[in-house]
């Protein structure tokens, strides 16, 4: 019998989709046994018990079941969106009617809209933040200087917001612990490669239906999602070309197969473009000029910067909307740029974002990250902090034992061996 809630305050599209979201939700369960098990030691520990707690991210299936779990360990949460076009309205309807959870977001939803569902969140007053690329915690440290007091502490799981929190610490504004989910092994090595690479070609797929056999793809930016992407990309036949501004990752490209150029001589060759770099103007006006007729262009960074797209709407004498998330921009020299997702994610706003599978290690370390700081309370300093090492190997055991994998442990001799500086040759 399903249980009863009352409803909290919300902003969702339409809680009439509540019931196709909960079947959602509970398929993408089936592939986070992880998240699972913590879950159930949560709902008999309730180590979050009296913790209000706000998380910003993409509303998904999956972030559904890490928010599930976070109320089983007693946190009154508060859910908002990450970024305006990656909110599934379904799942948001369900975890307000069917879980009793405030839900604040609205696929769509306009800047104005997001920046006060931001406030909303801010208004609850948190002792932790859950935050997918900083913008809560920097609207905390800017502009409610008065709640920074009741902050235990942040957990981030974007590069783009490790990078802010950094600037931030470096700036001495940061006066309370973050802990890094982001570089969290069983987060990078996962989520970002095989998450990102497989979702990211889902969303360009569905959005326009092409053939990536044989074109040619442009990858900015060689990092984790970079190498999924660009692994992926080529799986499927493409023929992939990186760009990148470090001169190791350069190399690593090139040894993994992959041809490296600078993106000015990339941008008259390529088909398809994709940027997940985390940084802005990757491609902007110059390499627009001399792209193909027709060349599409997406991003799969965390903020919609990364495509300079002012200056492509600026060159642009018509622009139409051609598909589902697909806008072709014509422009003064006669060619179209065709973009997806409006230079957001297009995972999230073309497609689900990443498989369930991946999102069980990802979201494991944001609840246990929550956990830990609750845990450490005041002996934590200002500043970011790894996922304990501990914490991340038994998420990686609990994941190899749900999928039936075991592994060898080491013998005491082969302990002391590794313990022991008198051994050699």
């Amino acid at each position: 019998m399903t249980a009863t809630y009352t409803q909290p305050k919300h902003e969702v599209k339409d809680l009439s989709l509540a019931p196709l979201g909960k079947q959602r939700i509970e398929w993408a369960g089936r592939e986070m046994p992880v998240l699972r098990q913590i879950r159930d030691r949560f709902a008999a520990e309730k180590p979050l018990a009296g913790i209000r707690l706000v998380a910003c991210c993409h509303v998904t299936t999956e972030t559904a079941n890490l928010a599930i779990a976070l109320k089983a360990a007693g946190a009154d949460a508060v859910l908002i969106a990450s970024n305006p076009l990656s909110t599934q309205d379904d799942v948001a309807a369900c975890l307000v009617a069917e879980y009793g959870i405030p839900v604040f977001a609205i696929k769509g939803e306009d800047a104005e809209t997001y920046v006060r569902h931001v406030q909303v969140a801010l208004d609850h007053r948190p002792n932790i933040i859950i935050d997918d690329g900083c913008d809560v915690v920097a609207t905390l440290v800017k502009e409610r200087q008065d709640q920074l007091s009741e902050i235990i502490g942040t957990t981030e799981e974007t590069t783009t917001g490790i990078v802010r929190l950094r600037a931030m610490f470096k700036d001495g504004v940061l006066t309370f612990p973050a802990i890094n989910v982001n570089d969290a092994d069983t987060k990078h090595f996962f989520d970002n490669r095989y998450g990102t690479g497989q979702s990211t070609l889902d969303g360009i797929i569905r959005a326009t239906n092409i053939l990536l056999a044989g074109k040619n793809v442009v990858v900015a930016g060689y990092g984790w999602c970079g190498k999924g992407t660009a692994l992926r990309a080529r799986g499927l036949g493409a023929n992939v070309i990186v760009t990148e501004i470090d001169p190791t990752k350069a190399i690593e490209a090139v040894m993994d197969g992959f041809r490296v150029m600078p993106m000015s001589e990339a941008a008259p060759q390529g088909d398809l473009f994709i940027t997940v770099t985390g940084n802005k103007h990757v491609i902007r006006s110059e390499h627009f000029d001399v792209m193909k007729d027709g060349a599409i262009v997406c991003n799969s960074g965390h903020f919609d910067i990364e495509i300079d797209l002012k200056a492509l709407g600026a060159k642009a004498k018509e622009v139409r909307t051609v598909r589902n998330f697909t806008e072709e921009y014509r422009l003064q020299n006669g060619k179209s740029v065709i973009v997806l997702g409006e230079g957001r994610l297009v995972n999230l706003a073309a497609a689900e974002g990443h498989p369930s599978a991946v999102m069980d290690m990802s979201f494991a370390n944001q609840a246990l990250g929550c956990e830990y700081l609750v845990k450490n309370k005041g002996k934590l300093e200002p500043g970011i902090h790894s996922i304990p090492v501990e914490v991340d190997k038994q998420i990686a055991r609990l994941k190899l034992q749900a999928m039936g994998i075991y592994i060898d442990n080491l013998t005491p001799d082969q302990i002391e061996y590794m313990n022991s500086w008198t051994s050699g040759t």
